[in-house]
């Protein structure tokens, strides 16, 4: 059976602050591995957020920045580098879905759940792929810097710029994709949430692209595209969260990802 002959639910851009993104995914994840609705949605963060790569050492942050910007900061489920999520210039997506109906291969499953995405890049007129080759890293602790790999880094135009970054958390009974996107960029704003970069604004921009530069599109027309390629590859209904699911995930949100202990020292308070 082909994954859009299953049931599947389309959920249009929200805004929520960061520890209850993470919650909402997880919380997808349990019902989907439930027998409810796959999910594929597209979200904000509201306040702006840096989330941490599962294992990003948290003296990699720049604490005091970051409070004194409003910028919240949590920790993902996946790997990679911490993301600074601008409210207005990133956009973000999840899909959602049963382990046993996604492929075993995790290069088969980026692969899969990344046609979407490119999907959205091709109707804005954006050419986006994956990167052909490991480019070296410029700053390790953030995701748009680090070691471009050919699996999950996906690049535009002709200068194969970073555009997209997507990572996976494969559950023993669902598998979480989530990604960003990056609409629009302030370099500054964007390295100032580390705490010593090695790099300048300038060498940013010089690895990081956007939809905005590539497509000149408002960021409603882009979220647009993004929504529209998740619902016809999934064949999804237009959806919504249950009560029963926001109270799940508001709980899950404060007690283990606004945690202290989760996000500074990556222990889950809910095991």
């Amino acid at each position: 059976m082909a994954l859009s002959d299953r049931e599947w639910r389309l959920i249009r851009e929200e805004s929520w602050d960061g520890p209850l993104n993470m919650a909402l995914d997880e919380i997808a994840a349990e019902t989907a591995a439930d027998g409810g609705p796959r999910t594929v949605r597209v979200y904000q963060w509201d306040p702006s957020t840096l989330s941490l790569g599962y294992r990003q050492d948290p003296e990699t942050v720049a604490w005091e920045f970051c409070d004194r910007e409003g910028i919240s900061v949590t920790r993902r489920p996946t790997g990679g580098g911490g993301i600074y999520h601008d409210r207005y210039a990133d956009i973000s997506y999840s899909i959602v879905a049963p382990a046993n109906e996604l492929p075993g291969d995790l290069m088969d499953t980026y692969e899969l759940l990344c046609e979407p995405i490119f999907d959205a890049f091709e109707r804005l007129g954006i050419d986006a792929r994956f990167t052909g080759e490991k480019l070296p890293a410029i700053h390790q602790p953030a995701c748009y810097l680090r070691e471009l790999h050919p699996a999950h880094d996906v690049v535009a135009g002709d200068e194969a710029r970073k555009i997209s970054g997507n990572a996976q958390y494969r559950r023993k009974d669902a598998i979480i994709q989530h990604g960003s996107l990056k609409f629009d960029l302030n370099a500054d704003r964007h390295l100032g949430t580390f705490s010593a970069p090695d790099t300048t604004p300038a060498e940013f921009r010089e690895r990081v692209t956007t939809m905005r530069e590539q497509a000149g599109v408002s960021r409603e027309k882009a979220v647009e595209a993004v929504e529209e390629a998740l619902r016809e590859w999934a064949d999804a209904e237009e959806g919504s969260w249950t009560d029963d699911e926001l109270e799940r995930a508001r709980d899950r949100a404060e007690t283990k990802f606004a945690s202290e202990s989760w996000v500074r020292d990556r222990e889950d308070p809910t095991e």
